[in-house]
């Protein structure tokens, strides 16, 4: 368990969740406002594969110090933001880049928000670099934490493709967004999600062997018939209340994010033409060096497309906000400083 950063309680998410119906769907979210005495601006945070917006719980306060209101979304299929639609062919347009640009633009309508900051983790980077093209009027700076920048493509390539030439980490991704669902097969009740996300936050398997990797998956046979120690990042409260997130509407909406290559391909061939390609916003992105599927090698290239780029690292994997929080927080304070409220365009 990490000590002596300031964090939210599960309590303080529960007294400030909120919801704003954006076309016809209601998108939760934690509001906490700032703690000064004047308001300096909105940022809207996005988490990631598994998570919620809890996900944030160790940035939010310092967020907050700094004098923003913070929204962290539960993103389609996650917590209160449930994905109700039945039938064997859901509509994975929901859970989309587009579809989550459009909630937050919804719901900074709804806020009186004319304009925001947005940063995510993991999908969620991938939904903000989107949410500032399809948006840039709207969105003022970004920030991801292990999520490099990728620009949209004139031609499509599946996940296999990619799993089987430029990125083989994501081979995973087949096993996650599979058509059959072998997670969804498997992870179907509080015992074995439970296990599932011990596995997945580093709780080591009793067994002592790896529970995942990025080329193959995860071992499934582990979540049915294995045991895992309880990992360091939570605690028993913290972690019991992620559980019973997850148990609102299962696994299989976490999952098609994985199914959801393609529609976000084809929605982006529509993106402004102005920023289509580019980020022009000023930018921070953290490195997590021990990320085993976001890596250094991804982001070689970024500056090419978002030239207001700041870099920063952090000696994590892809649990950089729990596990290293305090070196997370204090990039993301100097680049706010210096930039959100400094004026720069890059530090």
């Amino acid at each position: 368990m990490v000590a002596n950063v300031p964090k939210l309680s599960v309590k303080d998410v529960q007294s400030q969740k909120r919801y704003t119906e954006v076309n016809g769907r209601k998108w939760y979210y934690i509001d906490s406002p700032p703690s000064t005495t004047s308001q300096k601006g909105t940022i809207v945070l996005v988490h990631g594969f598994p998570d919620i917006s809890f996900g944030w719980r160790y940035q939010i306060p310092l967020l907050n110090r700094l004098g923003f209101r913070t929204i962290a979304l539960d993103s389609m299929g996650y917590s209160d933001t449930g994905y109700s639609d039945t039938g064997t062919s859901p509509n994975l347009s929901l859970f989309g880049f587009k579809s989550h640009a459009d909630a937050i633009a919804g719901i900074a309508k709804a806020i009186g928000a004319h304009k925001i900051i947005i940063g995510g983790h993991d999908w969620g980077g991938a939904v903000v670099y989107r949410v500032a093209q399809w948006y840039p009027d709207l969105v003022t700076h970004v920030f991801t934490v292990c999520t490099p920048y990728t620009p949209p493509v004139d031609r499509y390539i599946s996940t296999e493709q990619l799993s089987k030439t430029t990125l083989p980490q994501f081979g995973y991704q087949l096993q996650f967004g599979s058509e059959d669902g072998k997670i969804e097969r498997v992870v179907k009740d509080e015992k074995t999600m439970r296990k599932f996300l011990l596995g997945m936050y580093g709780g080591r398997p009793s067994s002592g062997k790896k529970f995942m990797s990025p080329i193959t998956g995860i071992d499934l046979k582990q979540v049915e018939e294995g045991e895992f120690k309880m990992t360091p990042l939570f605690d028993q409260e913290e972690f019991d209340f992620y559980v019973q997130e997850f148990l609102k509407n299962g696994i299989s909406g976490p999952c098609n994010w994985y199914r959801t290559r393609k529609v976000n391909w084809e929605e982006e061939l529509s993106l402004p033409a102005a920023s289509k390609t580019i980020v022009k916003q000023p930018t921070l992105y953290v490195l997590a060096t021990k990320d085993e599927v976001l890596t250094r090698k991804m982001s070689k290239h970024m500056e090419k497309a978002v030239p207001n780029l700041t870099r920063g690292e952090v000696p994590a994997g892809h649990w950089a906000l729990w596990q290293t929080p305090e070196q997370v927080n204090g990039i993301l304070k100097d680049w706010i400083q210096g930039v959100v409220l400094g004026g720069k365009s890059k530090l």
